[in-house]
């Protein structure tokens, strides 16, 4: 059985935006993502809550609504400077006050200063940490080997049309494509060019080949996904994760819910 791996609905593309640091211009930034059906990821750090020219933590709820809210640190330091126990303590007591700022649980990291190490991903992982963004452009679409080492498609300010056209019309070859856009709102207000953000997203949305998407709902798709069991002679793949994928096999588009096998003879779910 020839196997085709989909996301969510039986699409063939992602998007996600991903941006840090939680200054005030978020609201704007939000508001636009907003109004064209995109969704995002916003890395905060805590310690700068409630101060001048950043977000309350009273707002986040509902700013962030739809979106995903994840750590940058406290203090957004160069960890490279810490001890082992002050990162820790930035990234835990950041995850603390966040989740209880945002009411759910949150496991997902960006870089401060995009500096990483092998010492840091592994203090990352053992405060709970998922996935975690650098600040390293890839300029394709791909999707991350490693999510402790997510490398973006581009800093908002390289996506061209060019970029966006070859993201929404790709080559026979290639299969699922990410488009993973990340910097901070601050750089709009900074350079004047908000209208920027409007154009990415007006050539982006509304696609039905598109799943628009925050970072942690594409980690948990992707890994799903990569959890499939699949029998030795191809005719059975068995979704053992808590998530429902999608995928191609031998022609048709088939959902697979969580905890069922696909049997390729008939095409149907078995419990």
């Amino acid at each position: 059985m020839g196997i085709r791996f989909l996301f969510p609905e039986g699409k063939d593309k992602a998007l996600t935006f991903s941006y840090d640091d939680a200054q005030i211009y978020d609201r704007r930034l939000v508001s636009i993502l907003n109004r064209h059906g995109m969704k995002g990821t916003f890395h905060l750090n805590s310690g700068t809550l409630d101060t001048e020219g950043f977000i309350t933590k009273a707002e986040i709820r509902e700013l962030y609504a739809g979106h995903e809210v994840a750590c940058h640190a406290v203090t957004h330091p160069f960890f490279n400077q810490l001890s082992g126990g002050q990162a820790a303590a930035e990234i835990y007591e950041d995850r603390r006050t966040l989740e209880a700022c945002w009411g759910r649980i949150v496991r997902g990291f960006s870089y401060p200063f995009g500096e990483f190490s092998d010492r840091l991903i592994d203090t990352a992982r053992a405060m709970g940490i998922v996935y975690s963004r650098t600040v390293e452009d890839t300029m394709n679409f791909n999707l991350p080997s490693d999510f402790m080492l997510w490398h973006p498609t581009c800093h908002h300010d390289k996506v061209t049309d060019a970029l966006a056209e070859d993201y929404l019309n790709p080559p026979e070859y290639r299969n699922l494509s990410l488009l993973y856009i990340w910097g901070h709102s601050f750089e709009f207000e900074r350079n004047g060019n908000w209208e920027h953000l409007t154009h990415i997203c007006e050539l982006l949305q509304g696609r039905k080949d598109v799943w628009y998407a925050t970072n942690m709902e594409i980690y948990e798709y992707v890994t799903a996904m990569r959890s499939l069991a699949v029998s030795a002679d191809g005719t059975l793949v068995y979704n053992p994760s808590a998530v429902t994928l999608y995928l191609e096999a031998d022609g048709h588009t088939v959902r697979l819910p969580a905890g069922t096998c696909l049997n390729s003879d008939t095409y149907s779910e078995i419990r």
